[in-house]
């Protein structure tokens, strides 16, 4: 695939991709649906050819994950490919601590005013997906290990799930 096939794949995708609200996992009549799961898959399969759009992606991970429009509880580990795909895409080692942290201050703002009281489903999708990444930050990838602003990603999004499970040390 040329460069620029690339980047026009990647610039429908990152439209399409936040803006998607058929998030469901499985559906009994039409199959796999997955297309969070399937996004996250294509994210990291875009930081690979376009390693120079990380931030992007990472932004694009943050966006996908607080859309507050939903109806669907992540079921089918959905949280584990966004948390995969993050990871993937914060290998590149050109990334600054800055970059590889800062698409979680949109996260942040997502969650602001939160209090007590149900928590909406969205929310509880971008607390599960924090959580797996949170996992896949301390553990790292098979085959592919840490990336290398791991720490500083693991703190920040611990701080982030303090909002929910404040005994957390």
């Amino acid at each position: 695939m040329s460069q620029d096939a690339a980047e026009r794949w990647s610039a429908a995708f990152s439209a399409w991709y936040p803006e998607e609200r058929d998030t469901r996992g499985w559906d009994d009549s039409l199959g796999w649906l997955q297309a969070v799961a399937h996004g996250a898959d294509a994210v990291a399969a875009f930081a690979k050819v376009l390693p120079h759009r990380r931030s992007d992606l990472l932004e694009l991970c943050g966006r996908r994950v607080t859309v507050t429009q939903t109806d669907y509880r992540y079921v089918q580990l959905e949280d584990a490919r966004l948390a995969r795909a993050l990871v993937r895409v914060l290998q590149e080692p050109e990334l600054t601590s800055l970059e590889a942290t800062g698409w979680l201050d949109l996260v942040a703002e997502a969650l602001e005013g939160g209090g007590p009281g149900p928590v909406p489903l969205w929310a509880f999708n971008t607390f599960a997906t924090l959580q797996s990444l949170h996992l896949h930050l301390t553990r790292g990838i098979a085959d592919e290990g840490l990336p290398p602003h791991s720490e500083a990603v693991a703190t920040r999004v611990a701080e982030l799930l303090r909002l929910p499970y404040y005994w957390l040390a």
